[in-house]
């Protein structure tokens, strides 16, 4: 089978298209023919490889495990013998590791079947974006019908999810996007839009009970003054580097969290198959949908992922593999 791999770290360019062997699923796996992948910010720390702290457990010189991608939607090839829930046919998606493959092996708890009405390019888009926003939303910023929520990078991978999670939550939804994404972000179910090359949404008289804030371009101190006296600051995304970055911020949080009324935090996502089959649920409805920027064929990922570095993605960028 055919497969993405990386065997150095680098840029989109030490993406290579490989033969494989086809993998063979255990008693509680399954095996999934894979119709769709995405990728995510997540994917760019893992090739590039920074920052350096993290090669201590993911290889010093080179990536001890040479596939990329964890989103993913497909059907069921076979099922373990101790799985139960699916069987040969199902439409799926979910997270697993080099999901840029044509077949993976998942746990059965990594996975929950595809809504009818969702193609197989939007759910291989769900995974991590979509789980990022709803507990950024309901876990940490623990988001309460007609609060005020400012969106930070509305127009992004997680973003798009943001906005639509946070208006099924009944919140009142502001998106901070640049002005020709503002339309899309509306469309969303942002009540309203700042458009960040023209207005600095840290200087304005508004204050939110939540800012979910998928960049991290402004300071900590910044972001407070248009928080509400007990509003949550929740960090999904920060500015990358090679040595420290997004890890010094991080310990910003760590410590300015402990000298201020507000709560300050940093997430990344969890594994759930309860949040999947939530997010499933909600697109059955039509409640979420997720954003397809671009789509690019397995061997496009290189192209795919310099998209994705350039920053300039609305919503999700999709391999197809069918």
């Amino acid at each position: 089978m055919k497969a993405i791999a990386y065997r150095q770290y680098g840029g989109p360019g030490v993406l290579q298209l490989e033969e494989v062997a086809k993998p063979v699923p255990k008693d509680d796996q399954v095996l999934v023919r894979v119709r769709a992948a995405a990728l995510n910010p997540y994917d760019m720390h893992f090739l590039h490889g920074t920052p350096y702290l993290m090669r201590l457990s993911v290889g010093l010189r080179k990536p001890k495990f040479t596939g990329i991608g964890v989103d993913f939607s497909g059907t069921v090839e076979s099922v373990g013998n101790v799985v139960t829930g699916f069987k040969p046919g199902d439409a799926v998606f979910g997270g697993c590791q080099g999901a840029l493959s044509e077949y993976l092996v998942v746990a059965g708890q990594r996975l929950v079947k595809k809504p009818d009405n969702i193609s197989f390019e939007q759910a291989g888009a769900v995974n991590i974006a979509a789980k990022t926003a709803l507990q950024a939303l309901r876990d940490w910023g623990k988001l309460q019908p007609g609060q005020k929520v400012l969106i930070i990078g509305a127009s992004g991978g997680v973003g798009t999810f943001a906005v639509q999670i946070a208006k099924y939550m009944g919140g009142e939804v502001t998106g901070v996007s640049s002005g020709p994404n503002t339309e899309l972000v509306r469309s969303l179910g942002a009540g309203h839009t700042i458009d960040y090359t023209r207005q600095d949404y840290t200087r304005g008289c508004t204050r939110y009970d939540l800012i979910i804030d998928t960049i991290g371009n402004h300071s900590l101190s910044m972001n407070r003054r248009v928080l509400t006296p007990n509003g949550r600051y929740v960090m999904v995304g920060a500015p990358k580097g090679k040595w420290i970055k997004p890890m010094d911020r991080l310990i910003a949080v760590m410590i300015y969290s402990k000298f201020v009324h507000q709560e300050i935090c940093m997430m990344m996502a969890r594994a759930s198959r309860d949040d999947l089959a939530l997010l499933a649920e909600l697109m059955q409805q039509g409640t979420v949908t997720p954003v397809i920027d671009r789509t690019y064929v397995l061997s496009e990922a290189a192209e795919a992922m310099r998209h994705l570095e350039s920053g300039r993605a609305r919503g999700k960028i999709v391999i197809q593999l069918d």
